[in-house]
């Protein structure tokens, strides 16, 4: 059984082909060379970070899953900084268009000096950014996005840190590795 751990970069599309007419865009083919691995969950063209894939069928249901509640942590830059109340709404669940949100665990953190996005984010002089460590159980489209947005303060770069117990950490962009399963 396969478990690969990758960095996916912003910009490159979770899957082995592009199937939109037009100029071609990055996929995993262009970043991992190993037959019959496939994504366990699926990460945004404009999202960063961990991305899991696998040849076991069960193992992909188990990660991907809602309903198998794997925590997924994200670090999301979001414009502003959340008070207390911003991060206690997001604790409790959001009210989003698809329904409330479970609880999220939320914090506030310091930079956490990642590496630079290419193209880097909208920065506005006269309106602060700041870091958020978000921890979620579901998977619902774009929710950690729609979340921080429902709660006054829209991501600008999100970068998913962790799936259950496997992290990013000695990953650059676009590097991956195999791990073994338990």
């Amino acid at each position: 059984m396969a478990l690969i751990l990758f960095n996916k970069p912003y910009g490159v599309l979770c899957q082995f082909t592009d199937e939109r007419t037009g100029p071609p865009r990055p996929t995993l083919a262009d970043h991992i060379h190993r037959p019959g691995v496939y994504p366990a969950g699926r990460l945004d063209h404009d999202s960063e970070g961990l991305l899991l894939l696998t040849d076991d069928g069960r193992l992909q249901a188990r990660i991907a899953d809602p309903r198998h509640k794997m925590p997924k942590t994200y670090l999301a830059q979001v414009e502003g900084v959340p008070d207390e109340a911003a991060l206690a709404s997001l604790r409790k669940g959001v009210r989003l268009k698809d329904g409330m949100t479970l609880p999220a665990e939320a914090a506030l953190i310091e930079d956490p000096a990642l590496w630079p996005r290419d193209p880097p984010i909208r920065v506005r002089k006269t309106v602060p950014d700041s870091w958020l460590r978000l921890t979620i159980r579901e998977g619902r489209n774009r929710q950690v996005r729609r979340m921080t947005a429902a709660v006054g303060h829209p991501t600008l770069r999100l970068v998913r840190w962790q799936v259950g117990d496997w992290s990013l950490d000695g990953l650059r962009p676009g590097e991956w590795r195999e791990v073994e399963v338990r």
